[in-house]
């Protein structure tokens, strides 16, 4: 049975005081399954205040012992990652084997972050006169507010969660109203492995609200933000307003170049099912295909007849590859850059239109011959929706995947070396994947350029928002 989800704060779980709740729906068939609590002013003023004491505690807790408690939440998310993974197919919709892959890549995390921790290291600096002792201390920064989407609703807050307490920060977590029991697990799994109840809240609510309280208040430090562009850079000047650290992972619009040498197969496989995941609802999925006049016939015919054989259905069923969008604004959105792109010209491959009238469905759908003034060309999809376009010159396409002011993710495809590195010098994005899709490793970046936000939610660079720099010099008397 879908739980009704309480709020976390100070070590209890709980409705909010106002005694306001959000319905959750099931996006496969359009129900209701249950109910999310909603946080009230007052509720964010407990959240703070235990914080503040939770920060005072947990900073002064060794990384070394910090690091036990998050592998035995590690440990937990194993155990528990089939109920879990069930939980997330019902309020998300993704298939259970991407339920549970996701569960299974936050335990993972969970233990990178863990012994990274332990290795945050300072330095000593060779000074200029004898008598004098120069050193860095890296310190945590303090209480964090994170703000993650209903997406990943795992995988987006534990790498947030993870990396805040395993370097010494509480954190309050505004979770996803739309995906709220997942995270809610996530969260338990911590607390039952023994972060104490004032390092670690979970409120939902209205996100405006929320955001624009919590980050101005004194109690907090930093922010870390996945979502949209637009809300991020929101976000981020309110965060400057008042001179608080933030880590922005936002859009994206990931260019896939094809080059005439590459394998069009293992392309065509790869791409594709990184296309669908999620049923586009992935910031890093591949967007714009480019692909060059000499494959591009292959290529097409092959992406085509991968998406028109997806299996399309509730995430429950075993043998669903693709499921529902998150809710209806997202079939609107398709159905909209659809029609614009075909009213301009673009050719219709496959697919195009909902399926059926129940759930939140949609076909999955490729399109070619695009006009850069087609939406889908500018904007970010963020659902089952390729647009594919051909290419003679590779300086045109290097100039295509920088056009748009994102950069988060891109992709290519070639059997050059040479080729190979132009590609990575050249392509203006945060992560470049070649001839694989190898990001999103707990031990790799993860972040954005341009308008795709800064600061890095993987690999040793992730550590370095969570923690305040301290150079201190003292002489001997």
């Amino acid at each position: 049975m879908y739980p009704d989800v309480k709020l976390h704060i100070a070590g209890a779980w709980g409705a909010g005081s106002g005694g306001e709740t959000l319905p959750v729906l099931n996006p496969a068939t359009g129900e209701t399954i249950g109910q999310c609590a909603v946080a009230t002013q007052d509720d964010l003023d407990r959240a703070l205040e235990a914080a503040a004491r939770g920060f005072a505690q947990w900073r002064r807790v060794s990384a070394f012992d910090r690091a036990k408690v998050l592998r035995k939440a590690a440990d937990l998310l194993r155990e528990r990652a089939d109920d879990i993974a069930r939980i997330m197919t019902i309020e998300q919709g993704k298939p259970l084997a991407e339920a549970r892959v996701e569960t299974m890549a936050a335990a993972d995390v969970t233990d990178w972050f863990a012994e990274e921790g332990k290795r945050a290291y300072g330095r000593v600096i060779p000074p200029r006169g004898d008598g004098v002792l120069q050193f860095v201390v890296r310190e945590p920064v303090g209480p964090v507010a994170c703000f993650t989407p209903w997406n990943f609703p795992i995988n987006q807050a534990v790498r947030k969660i993870a990396a805040a307490l395993c370097t010494g920060n509480p954190v309050i977590l505004k979770g996803p109203e739309d995906t709220p029991a997942s995270c809610a697990e996530l969260v338990r799994a911590y607390l039952d492995a023994g972060v104490p109840g004032d390092c670690l809240a979970l409120v939902y609510g209205d996100p405006a609200t929320i955001s624009s309280y919590l980050i101005p208040h004194p109690v907090i430090r930093k922010i870390s933000f996945t979502g949209s562009t637009v809300v991020g850079k929101q976000l981020a000047a309110l965060a400057g307003q008042h001179m608080k650290r933030a880590t922005m992972e936002l859009g994206g619009h990931a260019p896939a170049i094809v080059f005439g040498d590459a394998d069009v197969e293992k392309a065509v496989a790869v791409l594709g099912a990184n296309k669908f995941r999620n049923a586009g609802q992935v910031c890093v999925a591949p967007t714009r295909f480019l692909v060059h006049d000499s494959v591009f016939d292959r290529f097409v015919a092959g992406f085509t007849d991968l998406a028109a054989n997806l299996k399309v259905g509730d995430g429950l069923d075993p043998d669903t590859k693709m499921g529902p969008l998150i809710h209806g604004r997202r079939l609107e959105a398709m159905e909209s850059l659809v029609a614009d792109a075909s009213a301009q010209g673009a050719t219709l491959r496959t697919g195009g239109k909902r399926i059926g009238n129940r759930g939140n469905f949609f076909e999955p759908t490729v399109l070619t011959d695009l006009p850069l003034t087609a939406r889908i060309m500018n904007e970010e999809p963020f659902g089952p929706v390729a647009a594919i376009q051909r290419f003679s010159d590779e300086e045109d396409a290097y100039v295509e995947a920088n056009r748009l002011p994102y950069g988060l993710a891109a992709y290519a495809y070639t059997r050059s070396s040479e080729r190979a590195t132009r590609v990575s010098n050249r392509v203006e994005s945060g992560m470049v994947s070649i001839n694989h899709h190898g990001i999103a490793l707990p031990e790799t970046p993860f972040g954005g350029v341009k308008e795709s936000g800064y600061g890095s939610e993987g690999g040793t660079e992730a550590l370095d928002g969570y923690l305040a720099t301290k150079f201190v010099t003292q002489a001997n008397f």
